[in-house]
């Protein structure tokens, strides 16, 4: 989809103007920061420690290979929470209000081996402005053999989707690894990325660098290291991050590829019918709200409606923000999606992709 889109005007300013007027006396009212936490700071320790200790005994202490499986296991679980509970709180500029530490905290994609600058492009300039529009939103645009959008082109094999999909979840952190050069490059050809050509030049030579880096400590430390085999050692890295990817689609997937949130479409000459704000809600769910662990864990994505209206909040104030957002859009009487529990909006999921391998709409 080429034709630019456009949002409608904002269409009910009044409950605009009162949920951010409500929720920024929460923070006034009980003399918080909209940012980081101790709490916050704590979290940001475990997953990190999560992800780098478990990499530290692999590279000092002789173990049996299954051990060496497990850890890499252990550090998947890692890398997913720096990628939900740190790494997406700083890209969106939440985790600070210093932008040097929101930066350097954005990095942490880097050190679990993608890239930062493509993540804000894709995440922040493609998701959260065209949630759910087919054609610019890529996390909805159809990948390998999946369907993800109603007006996607629909193949007979996707009818096998609902089967088949959970292997390519698993497959979503190694696509960011190894397929961000090739990202970066086409973001510059279709003119999504506005820089200078030296800027550019720069940006893509600090990505080779930091691939190249990361691969040299991540699977050249072990075989040089350790007496793990290399086939071993790869084998360990391929653990890691189909854990990774298959913790981090499953979350992402319960938020907007489920039954509530719509795909709405733009017209011919790309006016969508609503305002960004009102898109957002009509788009997005949440869901195990009272689930404090997992709400934990997944850095407040499990808040997907809330971090929509306001991704430059840190997550940890969502779960008291989204009493003040659904008790507003009730009483104004606009869409908000919920699901109680993760086991119900897995079962949505599970049954939007049957749907979506079988109807075009």
């Amino acid at each position: 989809m080429n034709t630019p889109v456009s949002f409608a005007q904002e269409q009910h300013p009044d409950f605009k103007n009162t949920l951010h007027n409500r929720v920024n006396e929460y923070f006034s009212e009980n003399g918080i920061s909209k940012h980081h936490t101790p709490g916050m700071l704590t979290k940001t320790a475990v997953m990190l420690l999560l992800y780098l200790t478990p990499f530290v005994v692999i590279l000092t202490i002789s173990m049996p290979v299954w051990v060496a499986m497990l850890l890499f296991f252990i550090m998947g679980v890692g890398v997913a929470g720096i990628g939900m509970s740190v790494m997406h709180d700083a890209n969106h500029a939440g985790y600070s209000d210093n932008q040097k530490v929101n930066r350097w905290m954005g990095l942490t994609m880097n050190l679990i081996g993608a890239d930062a600058y493509n993540w804000k492009i894709k995440h922040n300039k493609l998701h959260h402005v065209f949630t759910n529009i087919y054609g610019k939103d890529e996390d909805i645009n159809s990948r390998a053999i999946l369907r993800f959008a109603f007006a996607a082109p629909l193949k007979k094999h996707h009818k096998y989707q609902y089967i088949y999909a959970w292997f390519f979840y698993s497959l979503m952190s190694l696509s960011m690894i190894f397929g961000d050069i090739r990202k970066r490059i086409t973001y510059r050809k279709k003119g999504i990325t506005h820089i200078s050509p030296a800027t550019y030049r720069r940006s893509l030579a600090w990505l080779v660098t930091s691939k190249t880096l990361y691969f040299a400590i991540i699977i050249g430390l072990p075989v040089a290291f350790t007496s793990l085999l290399w086939w071993q050692v790869l084998l360990g890295f391929f653990i890691m991050h189909l854990t990774a990817g298959t913790i981090l689609s499953l979350i992402f997937q319960m938020a907007h590829v489920v039954e509530g949130p719509e795909q709405i479409l733009p017209d011919e000459n790309g006016k969508m019918p609503d305002s960004l704000l009102v898109h957002q809600l009509k788009t997005t769910s949440d869901f195990s709200r009272n689930n404090k662990i997992l709400s934990w864990f997944v850095g407040g994505l499990n808040f997907q409606v809330e971090h929509h209206l306001f991704p430059r909040i840190c997550h940890v104030h969502y779960p008291a923000i989204s009493k003040i957002v659904e008790k507003t859009t009730r009483e104004f009487n606009m869409p908000y999606h919920v699901y109680d529990h993760f086991g119900d909006a897995f079962r949505s999921h599970f049954r939007t992709l049957t749907k979506l391998g079988r109807v075009k709409i």
